[in-house]
């Protein structure tokens, strides 16, 4: 090796020393001063903090996020930061689900966070944590139940389009958007409905330890401030997201502004978009909200 392949070889190592040591320094800087560390980098205890923001259409990212607060000895209690107006019911229920088995199976206690909006889905569940903060003007409740589709049988009479629908049963295409309901599907919708109405406002009184005549009232869709949901007992107390992780430090022993961690979001891969992308193109209707009816804890 001739001297200055020497001479280079050094510069490059002494560059990789330097760089190694200040993302370390960095890392430590951050855990020592109470940052936020991607998961998997923390040292010591910490609050973790999961995200739940837009329609809840998919609860599979949250439910992985949630997952792996589980997993991680060093998350001794978890902020659920909520800016949603709900979506899905199926999707809504299982993150609430996965909220309880974490507090209950993990001893892991969570504390909400609102956003500015956590109403209907949001708010349902928001219900599975030990508390709930939300600032004054957040909008919140929104207790309720929608099944809602299109009818289109006028319109495309006028441009003389028909459909021929065979069928097993009087009911297998209930809720087409090419037909009238009939006055005994209206009521089977309505059923439903009112059951899966019922599950939010269980979830409620259990969550908040409220007596169902108490949510009833107050489970009529109306939308509420943070402060007014906290006079009805929808939410503990207002208080924003930084009280929200104090809360958590207190609850879980780590104190005043204990340092926390998050995890890294999945980046949709170059498949998963090709995947959603032909399901679209299979399925023209639904993404013209022609698919079939869908029930919606959700804030219009």
């Amino acid at each position: 090796m001739t001297t200055n392949q020497k001479w280079l070889l050094g510069i490059v190592l002494t560059f990789l020393v330097i760089a190694a040591g200040t993302a370390f320094m960095a890392l430590m800087i951050s855990s020592l001063a109470g940052g936020e560390l991607e998961f998997g980098g923390s040292f010591g205890n910490r609050v973790g903090i999961v995200e739940v923001t837009g329609i809840i259409d998919d609860s599979r990212e949250v439910l992985r996020q949630i997952r792996a607060m589980g997993e991680d000895e060093s998350v001794k209690a978890l902020v659920l930061r909520v800016d949603s107006p709900g979506g899905a019911v199926a999707p809504s229920q299982e993150i609430y689900d996965a909220v309880r088995r974490l507090r209950q199976e993990d001893s892991i206690p969570v504390i909400v966070s609102m956003g500015s909006v956590a109403a209907s889905g949001g708010y349902y569940i928001s219900c599975a944590a030990d508390s709930i903060l939300a600032s004054p003007g957040t909008l919140t409740g929104s207790i309720g139940v929608i099944l809602e589709f299109p009818e289109l049988q006028e319109v495309l009479r006028k441009v003389g389009i028909g459909f021929e629908v065979i069928k097993s049963g009087p009911h297998k295409d209930i809720g087409s958007p090419f037909r009238q309901l009939t006055d005994r599907e209206r009521e089977l919708l309505q059923e439903m409905v009112d059951d899966v109405y019922g599950q939010f406002v269980e979830a409620v009184c259990e969550g908040r330890g409220l007596e169902r005549d108490s949510v009833i009232a107050v489970a009529d869709g109306r939308v509420f401030s943070g402060r007014q949901a906290v006079t009805y007992g929808l939410v503990d107390r207002t208080g924003g997201f930084r009280e929200a992780i104090d809360v958590a430090g207190r609850m879980s022993g780590l104190g005043e502004k204990p340092k926390t961690v998050t995890t890294r979001r999945k980046r949709a891969s170059f498949w998963d978009l090709l995947d959603e992308t032909a399901a679209r193109v299979k399925s023209p209707a639904a993404g013209l909200g022609l698919g079939s009816p869908r029930l919606l804890y959700l804030f219009r």
